[in-house]
C-alpha cells in the first residue's frame, strides 16, 4: 500500500478516535515506523515494507487509544534537544522552556560556574537543558518515581552529562545541599480538574506529576518551606506556574523575595522568580 493510502486510512481512524491532529500524527507515526524523518517521508517514492506497515498499524492502534505520541515514538524534543520519554514520565512541554529563558536572563555569563538543582526532575529535560546552556555549571536532580528515574538516567548519559550532573532517587522534601539556582515544574493542576484534561494526559501521564491537590497549590506550600534552606544567600529559584495561579502562589513565599512573574510565549504568567536574601 502506498504512503498516501496508509496515511489517509490512519488519519481517518485517528479522527474517529477524537485525535485533533489526525493527519499530522499519522504522518509522524509512519515516518517513525519507516525510520525516516518527516521531510524524508514527504519525499519518499517507495512503498513501506510489510514489516513497516505492520509496525505503523501498531502505532496507530496505540495513538487511537489516545496514548501520547511522544510515548509511542519514545522521545520528545525540548529546548531543541531530544529526550527519551515513555510511560511513567511527564512529557516535557514547550511552556516549561520559559524556565530556561529566565535562567539565561538571570545569568548572562554562559561560562559562569554555579550549582543547580531541579526539584522533581522527571525525564531530566529541564536540568539537562540548563546544563547545556551553562557548560561550567554542576547540577543535581531529585526525583522519586522509579519509572521517571529510568529515563532521567538514560538522558543524562545520552547528553554526556554524567560527569557534571547526577539524579538522586529522592523526594524533593528530602533534598539536601546549597544551590545558586533551583528549577522546578511542580504538579499544579487542581485535583478536580484532572478529569477535564485530554485523554493523552489524564489517562497516560503520571498523576503524581500533575495533581497539585484540591486547590493546585500543595506543591508550592511545600516548596515555600523547603527553598529557604536549599538556596545559597542571593540564590534564585524559578518555579513553573499554572495559568491564573500567580496571585495565589506569591504570598506563600514570605521568606524569599518575589522578584517577578515571567510570561511564556503565549503571554501567560508562567514562571515565578524568587530570590534568597543575602
Amino acid at each position: 500500500m502506498s504512503i498516501r493510502d496508509l496515511v489517509h486510512g490512519a488519519a481517518e481512524r485517528l479522527k474517529a478516535a477524537g485525535v485533533d491532529s489526525a493527519r499530522l500524527d499519522a504522518r509522524i507515526l509512519l515516518a517513525h515506523a519507516m525510520g525516516v524523518g518527516h521531510e524524508e517521508l514527504i519525499a519518499a517514492t517507495h512503498e513501506p515494507s510489510a514489516e513497516q506497515a505492520a509496525l505503523f498499524d501498531y502505532f496507530v492502534v496505540r495513538r487511537a487509544a489516545r496514548e501520547p505520541i511522544a510515548y509511542i515514538r519514545g522521545k520528545r524534543e525540548f529546548w531543541s534537544l531530544d529526550f527519551k520519554v515513555g510511560p511513567g514520565v511527564l512529557v516535557p512541554r514547550p511552556e516549561t522552556e520559559t524556565l530556561i529563558e529566565v535562567a539565561l536572563d538571570l545569568v548572562p555569563d554562559r561560562n559562569a560556574g554555579f550549582s543547580l538543582a531541579d526539584l522533581g526532575a522527571g525525564s531530566g529535560a529541564l536540568l539537562i537543558a540548563a546544563l547545556k546552556e551553562f557548560p561550567q555549571a554542576q547540577g543535581i536532580g531529585f526525583e522519586r518515581s522509579p519509572e521517571a528515574l529510568v529515563y532521567a538516567y538514560a538522558n543524562l548519559a545520552r547528553h554526556d552529562l554524567t560527569g557534571r550532573a547526577e539524579i538522586i532517587a529522592a523526594d524533593w522534601h528530602d533534598a539536601v545541599g546549597a544551590f545558586d539556582l533551583i528549577l522546578s515544574n511542580p504538579p499544579y493542576i487542581p485535583t478536580a480538574d484532572i478529569q477535564t484534561l485530554d485523554p493523552e494526559v489524564r489517562s497516560h501521564e503520571p498523576l503524581t506529576a500533575l495533581d497539585g491537590g484540591a486547590d493546585g497549590l500543595n506543591a508550592y506550600r511545600g516548596l515555600a518551606a523547603l527553598l529557604p534552606a536549599l538556596l545559597k544567600p542571593g540564590g534564585w529559584a524559578l518555579l513553573e506556574l499554572g495559568q491564573g495561579q500567580a496571585a495565589d502562589v506569591e504570598p506563600l513565599f514570605q521568606r524569599l523575595e518575589v522578584v517577578r512573574v515571567a510570561p511564556d510565549l503565549a503571554g501567560i504568567p508562567r514562571v515565578l522568580v524568587l530570590k534568597s536574601p543575602k
